[in-house]
């Protein structure tokens, strides 16, 4: 079993690269997939679940209690239900003992002791702006964001993901010594880079297990 976690910033292209690397090396790939079983269990839409997932509770909690759950069970709110679910189902996906991509949600926080291969995907603020703006097009005229409320929505993001981050383990985002490999994406085809992404990474468990 390998099991492939994939960090990123806002806006870099982390999301279709790892759906793109499952593919690539036929493992199963898990996102929207751990929303849609919040959704069904708390009989939320998927929206109201990415929204309160993406509120970032951990923000309230103090840095005291960094890598640890077992103070949450003391706060019944919906937020912190869905955030040891969420949890939950993270471990389950590993305990299932299949090959696989998970992306965003810390897992390689919460999958620490499954040593898995965690890659840190970034880019430059401007392909990043220009991604977000692609993806937008795509939406109702009426729901599109501006290119103003697109770069403040970045920083936001940022932040909250950020902040996170050192909450959970102690490092900030920026000490890429926390991830196996960083994967600067700006201007890159994420279909090519997926497919020596794909490469590489077949080369890392082929060494992992000659250690």
């Amino acid at each position: 079993m390998n099991i492939i976690t994939v960090s990123r910033q806002f806006g870099s292209g982390g999301r279709e690269l790892g759906k793109r690397l499952a593919d690539c090396l036929g493992y199963d790939y898990y996102d929207k997939e751990i929303i849609e079983a919040l959704s069904r269990e708390h009989g939320l839409n998927e929206e109201s679940v990415k929204a309160i997932l993406g509120s970032h509770g951990w923000h309230r909690i103090p840095l005291t209690y960094r890598n640890s759950f077992s103070h949450l069970m003391l706060d019944p709110g919906l937020h912190t239900q869905l955030l040891i679910r969420q949890r939950e189902i993270i471990r389950e996906i590993a305990q299932a003992k299949n090959s696989c991509v998970i992306v965003g949600r810390d897992a390689d926080v919460i999958l620490r002791e499954y040593r898995p291969f965690r890659v840190f995907v970034c880019a430059d603020a401007d392909s990043r702006l220009r991604r977000c703006m692609a993806h937008e097009r795509k939406l109702p005229a009426e729901t599109q964001l501006t290119e103003k409320e697109i770069r403040k929505n970045i920083k936001k993001i940022d932040r909250k993901r950020i902040r996170t981050r050192e909450i959970l383990t102690g490092h900030a985002q920026s000490d890429h010594s926390t991830f196996d490999l960083t994967v600067n994406a700006s201007g890159k085809d994420i279909k090519a880079l997926s497919g020596a992404l794909a490469d590489f990474t077949l080369r890392w468990f082929e060494m992992e297990e000659t250690c």
